[in-house]
């Protein structure tokens, strides 16, 4: 067996939040290309509806589903709803999730702070607790990848909304629990911590706060920011059998900006 065997997803069956634009769509793309059929879940449809077409253009099943899943409501119902139309589900990447707002901890209203806590934590624990529940009962093991942030590790800098940072770490420690309790079901759950990522959310940003997109490329080591596509192969190798012993892990990859 060729080692490059062990990263193929023939036969597998991915679905990923936030999985229409950004570096969900790259990592979609990537477990589509390395063999999976893919379910994928985003707020706007022709971007899903394209992301889909540019996987059924690979040669797999594509299955595109509008929610918004900040609204745990709709987040629960409609994962339910991906088991029972498009299951089983072999590969879970809970993607979804961003900072949105820049409020200082001191005018932070409550609502506010759950809102966007839901949206980057709450639905990570709904979506793994559907899915990952079905991969126990299914006993054929799976994969978890939560798409966590280095805001678990350091703080955004010249910007606030500290909810960000707050969920993001929480989403590294619930990793680290689910690994430990899903180890012995054939099941890893690893997080994917990206730093820096030119995105159209930081497209915005750059727009809206230039100084602070400024800031964080000029202390990235490697000079820029990433581009989207530079995490799919780390995707897909969280994703398949060669990354069978590991689990529990929160990988960064970010140019060397935690570094210094």
């Amino acid at each position: 067996m060729s080692i490059f065997d062990r990263f193929r997803l023939d036969g597998k069956r991915l679905f990923i939040t936030g999985g229409s634009r950004g570096l969900g769509r790259e990592m979609a793309l990537a477990i589509d290309d390395a063999g999976a059929d893919v379910a994928l879940s985003g707020r706007d449809q022709a971007s899903l509806d394209k992301t889909a077409d540019d996987i059924r253009e690979l040669g797999r099943e594509a299955w595109p589903v509008q929610a918004d899943m900040g609204d745990m409501t709709t987040c629960e119902a409609m994962c339910e709803q991906i088991l029972a139309d498009h299951g089983p589900i072999d590969i879970l990447i809970n993607n979804v999730g961003g900072r949105r707002e820049n409020i200082p901890t001191e005018e932070m209203p409550l609502a506010k702070w759950r809102e966007l806590t839901d949206l980057n934590l709450t639905s990570v624990f709904v979506a793994t607790k559907v899915f990952g529940g079905a991969m126990i009962k299914r006993g054929q093991g799976g994969r978890i990848i939560n798409i966590s942030s280095i805001n678990a590790f350091v703080s955004g800098r010249l910007i606030r909304g500290r909810h960000y940072e707050t969920s993001k770490a929480a989403v590294v420690q619930f990793t680290r629990a689910t690994a430990v309790d899903w180890a012995e079901h054939g099941i890893t759950v690893n997080a994917i911590c990206p730093g820096g990522f030119m995105t159209e959310p930081n497209q915005r940003w750059a727009k809206i706060h230039p100084e602070v997109v400024e800031n964080f490329r000029a202390t990235i080591p490697a000079g820029d920011y990433g581009q989207p596509e530079d995490l799919g192969p780390l995707a897909v190798y969280l994703a398949s059998d060669a990354a069978r012993y590991m689990t529990g892990a929160a990988l960064v990859i970010d140019g060397g900006y935690t570094l210094i």
